[in-house]
């Protein structure tokens, strides 16, 4: 039985890109000799405090005990066949993992599903910006014997530095996102996300406001896993995230919604909500941004919206039409099945992980 040692930020089951990217492959990757272990930095109580303004004692707190963790892991890393590493070991301008990982002579893959080397950081770490260094990238790139990367631009910028690059899509388990008959006479709009991206939702909150005006009552607006500031304007609900409750919540929804800026980072995004909602059979609309376009075939497995009015069409068209919406919603699903989920990659990615270790 090979061991590896996979090497990221959060517990299990907590972030999408670990999830979606290594997590829900453990079963299969044990079943194909390889035992998976999990080495991670922030518990729930370290969560509660590293994503909200101050607390900046704790936080150098928080990172002293990841410096540690991280040297624990070093001395024990002869252990393993395999390092996979999610975008980054420490949370800091810290390089010293995985130089010493690829001095140890262990191999190591590097994993990664946004545009990391632009710098982008949570209004509540505002102030300790300079702790990190998103150009580490390109010293953690050459150390690795390959890179698994979430599209082709992501992809692009890694082979200039490592030349053993995988394109391996974030994907979805599609048996648990399945949909379920939750039908009522109210067209719900949902948007999941986090407080970080809340701000790409609320690129389209006059949109809403226009929809609400027309439709009243007979539509409602849902956020899963963080709340709006239009919340009380628009009657917007908010629904914690949860794991254990994600394939009910997103079932609550009829038409799913991601809007993005068409910037660099977003560019590098991996389209993982609206692989959700399509995983789930929901319409979904998208803006044409980065790998949404390849995941979405407009007005076949989904809308791409770009303008307010593109918007406020393609949305107020599912509105009036319900059987249009299940059809979109099916098809939507059917993508996802085919070219977006566990089972589709599974296989891809043990080849991978069997072919570094051989390296």
């Amino acid at each position: 039985m090979k061991r590896v040692l996979f090497i990221a930020s959060h517990r299990p089951g907590r972030a999408p890109g670990q999830r979606f990217r290594f997590e829900m492959f453990f079963d299969e990757l044990e079943k194909a000799g390889m035992q998976c272990e999990l080495s991670y930095l922030l518990d729930a109580n370290d969560d509660a405090i590293f994503y909200q303004k101050g607390h900046y004692l704790k936080k150098i707190g928080i990172a002293l005990k990841s410096y540690r963790k991280r040297i624990a892991d070093v001395k024990r890393i002869h252990d393993f066949d395999l390092v996979v590493l999610f975008r980054e070991a420490l949370m800091t301008r810290s390089t010293f993992f995985e130089k010493a990982v690829a001095k140890a002579g262990v191999p190591m893959i590097f994993d990664f599903d946004d545009a990391i080397w632009i710098r982008d950081v949570s209004q509540a770490n505002r102030a300790i910006a300079w702790m990190k260094n998103p150009d580490k990238i390109k010293t953690i790139l050459p150390l690795c014997t390959g890179v698994t990367a979430g599209n082709e631009y992501l992809a692009t910028f890694a082979r200039q530095y490592n030349q053993n690059v995988h394109i391996v899509p974030s994907t979805i388990d599609e048996t648990f996102h399945y949909p379920l008959n939750v039908g009522n006479d109210i067209t719900t709009i949902g948007w999941s996300g986090s407080l970080t991206t809340m701000m790409h939702f609320e690129r389209v909150i006059d949109v809403l406001r226009k929809l609400k005006d027309k439709y009243g009552d007979t539509i409602s607006f849902v956020t899963i896993g963080a709340k709006s500031q239009y919340a009380d304007e628009l009657g917007i609900q908010f629904i914690p995230w949860s794991a254990e409750r994600e394939n009910h919540d997103l079932n609550r929804i009829d038409i799913g919604l991601m809007p993005l800026p068409n910037d660099l980072w977003a560019q590098g995004k991996c389209g993982m909500k609206a692989l959700l909602y399509m995983a789930a059979g929901k319409a979904t609309i998208a803006s044409p941004v980065g790998v949404n376009a390849e995941i979405i075939e407009h007005g076949v497995s989904g809308f791409l919206a770009e303008t307010d009015q593109e918007w406020f069409e393609s949305i107020d068209g599912l509105i009036a039409d319900k059987l249009r919406r299940q059809q979109i919603g099916q098809a939507g699903r059917e993508k996802v099945v085919n070219k977006y989920s566990k089972g589709a990659w599974c296989e891809r990615l043990i080849d991978v992980y069997k072919n570094a270790m051989k390296a």
